[in-house]
């Protein structure tokens, strides 16, 4: 779940390959050979190497998945989804604009980042709401305390129904990640359990982000630690890379502890902020964006695109590929949610942005111009004179 660096080894491969490794070397010791299996030995017949497959592929999966819509009440959205440089497509969203009947002017909107597979985050994102919506905390009166407590308790609740699906179904290493908001007509509710994360740009800045729930922090690593598990490698027991999330059955099991008291809790972090007519748009992303970009970084890209483009869509697509170019080995899903008060289409930033196009192609016509001088001059190349066929400038012109 976590974005590896090019050139790094996930953590819990690399662990249970070293201990691999050194038992069949200690093993070989004692039977007199060098390592692996003795000279002349071969595997016993119930015995196969266990193959641990990549978690990246050799090139990234570029197909985008897109949608846009809106609200009644004047919010519009979009969402930009792309699985990457991971072998699996393991993000799931749900949009829901409006909640219907006396919710009529509430919105939900939500990102599920999938960790040891997708089935978990398919089916919270297919159930989380409802099981929200069932617990009647939420109504016309907007009670930031009942509304806070009716996510709580969905959380808690769709956790407690996904148990006995996941062991009928074989998902107890399989959870997710989940950031959520829910727009009423006076607040915004930010929902995080996990390490995707939220953020509310105001009049020009960041006004407001949710925090990461990692094994690391203090009060997450006594919690931890308190229900008798480690963090080392910045992970618990050195395997997983979140302390929040729904699933995760196998670090749920520490008996006379309540949910929330586990090593991985499924209780989300609520925070309540009250809407403002300066209100321009706010972003949930898995973690997939955030390893690249920062907060504020990613509200000043959106803030500038948004003056030169209306299609959110394209907005969303634009940050996808940042992010990849960055660095990005993550799937990488993102919602971006825009307010009455988000920036419009700017003449003086339209005419910026055209002029930096013109500049940015005049400077690769004239990298382009130098390449060919190179090509069709002959060069002296470690004693080697170097002709170039036209044939091969044309090919070259073609792709």
């Amino acid at each position: 779940m976590r974005t590896a660096r090019k050139g790094s080894v996930e953590m819990p491969a690399f662990v249970r390959q070293l201990v691999k490794e050194t038992e069949k070397r200690v093993s070989s010791f004692f039977k007199g050979g060098r390592g692996g299996a003795a000279e002349g030995e071969q595997p016993g017949k119930g015995e196969k190497e266990e193959v641990i497959p990549s978690p990246y592929l050799d090139r990234p999966v570029l197909d985008k998945l897109m949608e846009e819509g809106c609200a009644r009440w004047g919010l519009t959205y979009a969402l930009g989804s792309m699985q990457g440089w991971r072998a699996n497509m393991e993000d799931f969203h749900n949009c829901v604009p409006q909640l219907g009947g006396e919710l009529a002017d509430w919105s939900f909107f939500a990102v599920f980042d999938g960790h040891a597979g997708s089935m978990v985050a398919q089916y919270c994102s297919q159930h989380l709401l409802g099981h929200i919506l069932a617990t009647g905390g939420m109504g016309p009166e907007d009670d930031p305390e009942k509304v806070k407590g009716a996510i709580i308790e969905g959380f808690l609740q769709t956790d407690k129904h996904l148990h006995s699906v996941a062991r009928r179904e074989g998902w107890e290493r399989g959870g997710t990640t989940v950031v959520a908001t829910l727009i009423s007509p006076y607040y915004i509710y930010f929902t995080n359990c996990g390490d995707s994360r939220a953020m509310l740009c105001r009049s020009g800045q960041v006004c407001f982000s949710t925090e990461d729930h990692k094994p690391y922090s203090p009060l997450e690593k006594e919690r931890i630690e308190s229900a008798g598990g480690s963090v080392s490698f910045q992970r618990i027991n050195g395997s997983l890379a979140v302390s929040r999330a729904l699933g995760d059955f196998s670090y749920k099991g520490a008996e006379n502890r309540t949910p929330s008291q586990q090593m991985v809790s499924p209780e989300p972090e609520v925070c309540v902020v009250e809407r403002s007519p300066a209100d321009e748009f706010l972003v949930l992303a898995c973690d997939g964006v955030w390893d690249t970009i920062s907060n504020e970084e990613l509200c000043a890209f959106i803030h500038n695109r948004l003056r030169v483009c209306t299609d959110l869509r394209d907005v969303c697509s634009q940050v996808i590929d940042l992010c990849l170019y960055k660095g990005s080995l993550d799937n990488i899903s993102i919602i971006l949610l825009c307010f009455p008060g988000a920036p419009q289409l700017s003449a003086e930033a339209l005419h910026q942005e055209a002029e930096l196009e013109d500049l940015l192609e005049s400077k690769v016509a004239g990298v382009w111009v130098k390449m060919l001088s190179w090509i069709f001059s002959p060069r002296i190349h470690r004693g080697t004179v170097i002709n170039v066929n036209i044939n091969s400038v044309v090919f070259m012109c073609a792709i």
